[in-house]
């Protein structure tokens, strides 16, 4: 069968879902977005707490392929995106280096989430709506929401959720796309939120950190366009929150910021805010070679940066390919 998709449902309102749909919709394709959270990003959300911003999954993304640094250009230059100056460093049983071979990094204005918001901009996105079901009838995919909620009929379907929520719902409908997402392993990441009345004074605003349970600081109040009350962000290693999974906040809050504590040589200055956030799916451990996954036949994609390549950059891709893949079924090839 050859896929004439007029009206395609996108699952999954982060970056590779996104921007899907709005190449898709681009090309005057019908394409309505289904979320299961109250606004777009995944992990490049953006947590308040009263007059304190996290961004609390994705830290920063750099542009490496010439296809996606073209894609950040107007960004940049409107603002949405901002090249993030921060001292980078590396923390290592408390001794401290400053990392030299540092990237561009950049982030979105005024929290990650903006990247994402922007790419929602003019998409028909239905949030707090999570897809339940899929069933195929006269050559068409009914969605249903978990509830039993009928949510349209599509003639593709493309799937950006991380792989094991993909092989669950694609199990019946697309058995080949759903084994290999299953076979994708994803690592893990609790989050803590850490909030003071006054700066540290450490000599960096972001650090690797090497020793277990952290690999990741940040002073989130060192972005761009950031509210100036002290926030940062504890990332825990992904072995230590795979071993912790079911670890209660309470726990993982103390943990975290006694280890960044430590790792810092001692803090004196204890945080008046602190919160946890588990991510379940934050990287893939290893990502399937393929940019993005299509069954022509059944009309099914799935993409994500679980496919061709993990971070944000990697995301944005794999979106794109599965847009090509869908476009080029019906030889409209956006380059």
């Amino acid at each position: 069968m050859t896929t004439q998709a007029e009206h395609i449902a996108v699952i999954g309102a982060g970056i590779a879902g996104l921007t899907c749909a709005r190449m898709l919709a681009a090309q005057g394709k019908h394409v309505r977005v289904f979320e299961k959270a109250r606004g777009p990003g995944g992990r490049m959300s953006t947590r308040r707490a009263d007059a304190l911003r996290f961004d609390h999954g994705a830290q920063y993304f750099t542009a490496r392929d010439p296809s996606f640094e073209a894609f950040l250009e107007p960004l940049i230059e409107s603002g949405a995106v901002r090249a993030w100056a921060g001292r980078i460093a590396v923390l290592e049983h408390g001794v401290y280096e400053t990392k030299e071979d540092n990237p561009d990094r950049y982030v979105g204005v005024p929290g990650m989430s903006a990247l994402c918001r922007y790419l929602a901009e003019g998409l028909e996105v239905a949030y707090a709506t999570r897809v339940g079901d899929l069933t195929r009838s006269d050559g068409r995919w009914r969605l249903q929401d978990e509830a039993g909620r009928e949510l349209g009929a599509y003639d593709t379907v493309v799937v950006s959720a991380p792989p094991a929520q993909t092989a669950e719902l694609l199990g019946v409908a697309a058995p080949v796309i759903a084994a290999r997402a299953a076979s994708v392993a994803m690592s893990p990441c609790w989050a803590v939120m850490a909030g003071f009345e006054e700066p540290l004074r450490l000599r960096f605003d972001g650090a690797f950190v090497n020793s277990a349970p952290l690999s990741w600081v940040a002073r989130n109040t060192s972005k761009p366009d950031r509210p100036e009350h002290e926030a940062w962000v504890l990332h825990g290693s992904p072995a230590w929150s795979a071993a912790n999974l079911d670890l209660d906040p309470e726990t993982v809050c103390r943990t975290l910021w006694e280890a960044f504590a430590e790792a810092t040589g001692g803090l004196s200055r204890k945080p008046t805010h602190l919160a946890a956030h588990r991510w379940l799916y934050a990287l893939p451990t290893e990502a399937l070679p393929e940019a993005s996954l299509f069954d022509a036949e059944l009309g099914i994609a799935a993409c994500g940066d679980w496919c061709g390549g993990p971070r944000v950059e990697g995301a944005w891709l794999s979106g794109r390919a599965a847009a090509n893949l869908l476009l080029e079924d019906n030889a409209e090839v956006v380059q």
